[in-house]
């Protein structure tokens, strides 16, 4: 069966050999570790993460595709090689299906309509995987990593939890139908690391300090302190800027997320 990329599920099947081996490669999988796949569509990113893991969970939305995906790999499923899981990715309880922080990587071609909503629920939430490597919008990609040197709410919501690199570049050629822009492989490393975990010691403080983040990049030109008045007395601003050791005329682009974690912290005494 022969499926059609759908336009309102965000489609484009990866059909390049070459990026699919970056993909697996950047992903590092190695044969004992579980890997979460989400929108495998056709399967062709499946077929070569069959070959490196014991346990993939595949998790598709499009009717059409997880029928043919539950044919094509009938064998794997009743060995339990492949658990193939029909619904969508944002609503579904990772927990219920076994996995725990730091116990798997996801690693996917996804629909970049929804790239925010996903790095959010699995970067904000538990529980979080070891590792992440995403096939995303070129532009997105390097505004995560602040490739031009400002950093935005995306990139600071990603770097407060992992590691970002563009792994390579990809042209619209390598997809069916081809995207109108260029896209990027996206890998997020050391998600779980002690380090960065013990900065979000439970949800209402993983919630108030990307209230504190939003809040500060509400108006770009201005001042960060100045943005936080609407949170925040002015005194307690000028205590938490001189705890931190930041200059009353930063702007919010300028501040590396070491200094947003320090300055979260300050705020929250």
């Amino acid at each position: 069966m022969k499926i059609i990329p759908k336009k309102s599920l965000g489609q484009h099947f990866l059909n390049s050999p070459g990026v699919l081996r970056k993909i697996v490669d950047a992903s590092q999988i190695v044969q004992d570790e579980t890997v979460l796949e989400i929108g495998p569509g056709t399967g062709v990113l499946t077929d070569e993460l069959l070959k490196k893991s014991d346990r993939v969970i595949a998790i598709e939305k499009d009717d059409r595709a997880y029928a043919l995906l539950g044919e094509k790999y009938a064998t794997e499923i009743i060995s339990g090689k492949l658990e193939l899981l029909h619904g969508d990715i944002l609503e579904l309880d990772r927990a219920t299906i076994g996995l725990k922080d730091g116990g798997y990587a996801v690693v996917a071609n996804i629909p970049y309509y929804i790239t925010g909503a996903i790095l959010e629920s699995f970067l904000e939430h538990a529980p979080r995987p070891q590792r992440m490597v995403l096939l995303v919008q070129k532009e997105v990609a390097e505004r995560i990593v602040a490739r031009d040197g400002k950093e935005s709410i995306l990139s600071v919501s990603v770097k407060a939890f992992g590691v970002p690199r563009i792994v390579a570049t990809v042209p619209p050629g390598a997809f069916t139908p081809p995207p109108t822009v260029d896209s990027a492989i996206l890998e997020i490393s050391g998600i779980n690391s002690t380090d960065r975990v013990a900065h979000f010691t439970d949800s209402e403080h993983t919630r108030r300090f990307f209230t504190i983040v939003k809040t500060a990049f509400a108006h770009k030109r201005k001042f960060t302190i100045r943005n936080l008045e609407a949170l925040f007395d002015i005194n307690t601003l000028e205590q938490a800027w001189q705890q931190t050791g930041l200059d009353p005329k930063v702007r919010s682009e300028d501040i590396p997320v070491s200094k947003w974690i320090e300055l979260a912290n300050a705020l929250a005494k």
